[in-house]
């Protein structure tokens, strides 16, 4: 082969390709800094796009004060953004000016002249390790043992928790780093008759106490347990709950109940009682069946829109 051809296919591989570079920072954020040579640029831009993206979402979540959680949540939003967005750009303007590195980052690797950063079958890779395994396996984590969003499909738990609340769930809850299961907390928790389901409801008796019902009065340890005081959410979306295959309908539910919570179990109820499916139908939970406790509200979304004044509400 002619040097001369040689020379002119390697200037033609390192020459500065900045709409190649912007499309790979789109898809990856500093995949394009990887494009144009920029090794130790390229990770700073993916790091700072994965912290933003989950676990900096989990600090807002469970440390932040309940004020502070809807303007974070934006920020953070806006944060990621211009994370990726300044990927792409920078990606761009340094293939645009050819501010390429002066010596190989990765010398030994280049093939036929092509740095190792411009290998289609590299970046492919990248894109797998990254895109497809690295970032889904850390937001996997976060929700299985730190913080996962929710949405309430029914009215069971009003007033506490409305149809179309977004809570934050902590995931921490009843592990052995976290808090102990507490009366009163609002808990998630797998249903017993489908373990692919997760519901939501108040734990209102723990082990060894004594539990009795008159209809929707409730009695723990002889003490009366009300439903907590707060607003109620608008007649027109409440929603009757529903009952999953293999409860019991809640019209042959018991008129009066008197029980021992059982070891290792929990007593749950919907703060809705006239519309809630629960340990009245389907017995006492398992405490190791409880996987969250709902922290606060983070967003919520009704038939008039935006409901502003739930934003950042604490259970209670």
């Amino acid at each position: 082969m002619n040097p001369l051809d040689l020379n002119l296919r390697t200037a033609a591989a390192v020459r500065p390709q900045p709409a190649r570079a912007a499309l790979k920072s789109l898809v990856l954020p500093g995949l394009g800094q990887w494009h144009n040579g920029q090794i130790d640029r390229a990770a700073w831009f993916f790091l700072a796009f994965a912290f933003l993206c989950v676990p900096a979402m989990a600090v807002v979540a469970l440390w932040l004060p309940p004020s502070w959680t809807a303007p974070a949540l934006a920020l953070g939003l806006l944060l990621t953004l211009g994370v990726w967005a300044g990927s792409v750009v920078d990606a761009w303007r340094t293939a645009r000016r050819g501010d390429l590195p002066a010596a190989d980052p990765l010398p030994g690797l280049a093939t036929a002249g092509t740095p190792v950063w411009r290998m289609a079958g590299v970046t492919l890779l990248l894109v797998v390790l990254f895109d497809v395994v690295a970032l889904p396996l850390l937001i996997i984590t976060v929700r299985a043992y730190v913080v996962e969003p929710f949405r309430i499909p029914s009215g069971s738990m009003a007033p506490a928790l409305w149809p179309g609340d977004f809570v934050f769930a902590d995931k921490r809850y009843a592990r052995n780093f976290g808090a102990p299961v507490r009366r009163g907390d609002v808990a998630i928790f797998t249903y017993p008759n489908d373990r692919t389901v997760l519901y939501v409801k108040r734990v209102v008796a723990l082990p060894g106490d004594k539990v009795q019902m008159r209809g929707t009065e409730l009695l723990v340890n002889g003490e009366p347990s009300p439903v907590p005081d707060a607003p109620q959410p608008p007649a027109a979306e409440l929603q009757t709950a529903h009952v999953p295959p293999g409860s019991l309908s809640t019209d042959k539910r018991p008129a009066q109940w008197d029980m021992v919570v059982p070891p290792g179990q929990v007593f749950v109820l919907g703060d809705n009682r006239v519309a809630s499916v629960d340990s009245r139908d389907f017995g006492t939970v398992p405490m190791h069946d409880v996987v969250g406790r709902v922290r606060q509200i983070w967003f919520s979304w009704g038939a008039d829109g935006v409901r502003w004044q739930r934003l950042g509400r604490v259970m209670k």
